[in-house]
């Protein structure tokens, strides 16, 4: 069996053979806007299941590609992601955001967590090599009780990628002479670009958290300046009479109703730049990531598996030399001899299977340099985000302006000097 499973890898089919580079299966053509547009996902949360002992949070997905919408539980999603880590080792799959909180209190967990699988799920569905998988489809579409099974049926169907893909058994034939020196490059770009973006994603955040907080300021100044105003106590008779405090201060509880709106604008603002702002430097950090694993795996896993092999067959050969030279039972000998045709078979499959995972990377680094151009959008959103908001700002501080120079200006309308001259 070993022999023919073997056997079949050498024959190349002439058509293969005959692709041109552009046409070489290589090659990714996809833009930005087309990976886009392979589907948009929307992971929501729905209100808690009470049992008799548990409660747990469910979730609804819905796939527009599909038109569906399916419920699901983090469990689901944790079934899902390891049948396509096994699927897709050669592949970007995204991390799983954690199952329990590490630290910080539990709604924010929770929306911290649902954020997280909604941006998994959308880079999972809009993968060139995954968004035609049967597997994926299964977990975006099946509504029936037990989808776990369905899933890991699914999974045992089609096996790894190795199996399935026309390409894996000659993938060498089309990779580049200086494929590990372009790996490396690549790695080490991306490496970079990553860090970067992380940096950013930070200052981006403390900005968004920075405008909520602005926000609760803003609104607790407009209540004390309200407190202030609705103070009923009598002026003294000493102060009335050089002083309007007694007319100006039901004024001032009227300014409240401004320092509200200045309240809601900033925290409008403070949600536009965590959903399009760092939400979306999120989103390009978890593909970062996930490639930067899979490098790992690749050297962790194939790479070692290979050394370790040809050590192995190091070792046998060395034994049969052994044995040739001091004649030992028949039996023993004929076995060795099997065992290293065995190990040969088994090193070929390996180098084979080394080469396809060269060949995934160098489309999976294909992949992250058309998601590059989304550093553009992420910079245009959070622009607009900054003009927008101080454009809206800006004109209640205008209708502040004007009602306190209507409240507080003399005589000829002009307000009066806050320091001295």
């Amino acid at each position: 069996y070993s022999h023919c499973y073997m056997s079949c890898f050498k024959r190349v089919p002439e058509s293969l053979k005959m692709q041109t580079v552009q046409e070489s299966p290589l090659n990714l053509s996809l833009t930005l806007g087309e990976l886009l547009k392979k589907d948009t996902i929307k992971v929501e949360l729905i209100p808690e299941k009470k049992g008799l002992f548990l409660k747990h949070v469910e979730y609804q997905v819905t796939t527009k590609r599909f038109a569906v919408s399916v419920y699901r539980r983090y469990n689901d999603f944790d079934v899902f992601h390891e049948l396509l880590l096994q699927r897709y080792a050669y592949r970007v799959v995204p991390a799983l955001p954690p199952k329990r909180a590490l630290k910080g209190g539990k709604r924010e967990f929770i929306e911290g967590r649902r954020r997280a699988l909604d941006r998994f799920l959308n880079l999972v569905a809009r993968h060139p090599v995954f968004s035609e998988d049967e597997l994926v489809k299964t977990f975006l579409t099946f509504s029936g009780s037990d989808v776990q099974t369905k899933l890991r049926d699914a999974c045992k169907k089609l096996g790894d990628e190795f199996m399935t893909c026309k390409y894996a058994t000659h993938a060498k034939d089309y990779l580049p002479a200086d494929i590990q020196s372009q790996f490396s490059s690549s790695r080490e770009l991306i490496k970079n670009i990553h860090s970067s973006l992380q940096k950013l994603r930070d200052r981006a955040e403390r900005m968004a958290e920075r405008s909520k907080e602005n926000a609760t300021d803003l609104l607790m100044f407009g209540k004390e300046l309200s407190s202030l105003g609705s103070d009923e106590s009598p002026v003294p008779i000493l102060a009335s009479c050089k002083s309007p405090w007694a007319a100006l201060r039901r004024s001032v509880k009227g300014l409240s109703v401004e320092f509200s709106l200045l309240s809601e604008k900033a925290a409008e603002q403070g949600r536009r730049e965590e959903d399009d702002v760092v939400e979306k430097l999120n989103l390009f950090l978890d593909l970062l990531q996930s490639y930067r694993d899979l490098c790992e795996r690749h050297e962790k896993g194939v790479l070692h598996e290979h050394q370790r092999a040809l050590q192995k067959y190091g070792v046998m050969k060395r034994q049969m030399l052994s044995a040739t030279v001091q004649p030992k039972e028949q039996v023993s000998v004929e076995q060795l001899e099997s065992r290293i045709v065995q190990q040969e078979n088994a090193i070929q499959a390996m180098e084979l299977r080394n080469y396809f995972s060269l060949f995934c990377l160098h489309q999976e680094s294909q992949l992250i340099f058309t998601y590059l151009p989304i550093t553009s959008h992420i910079l245009g959103a959070f622009v607009n985000s900054q003009v927008q908001g101080h454009k809206e700002m800006g004109e209640v501080w205008q209708d502040l302006h004007s009602k306190l120079k209507s409240l507080f200006g003399d005589g000829n309308g002009q307000s009066p000097p806050l320091s001295p001259k």
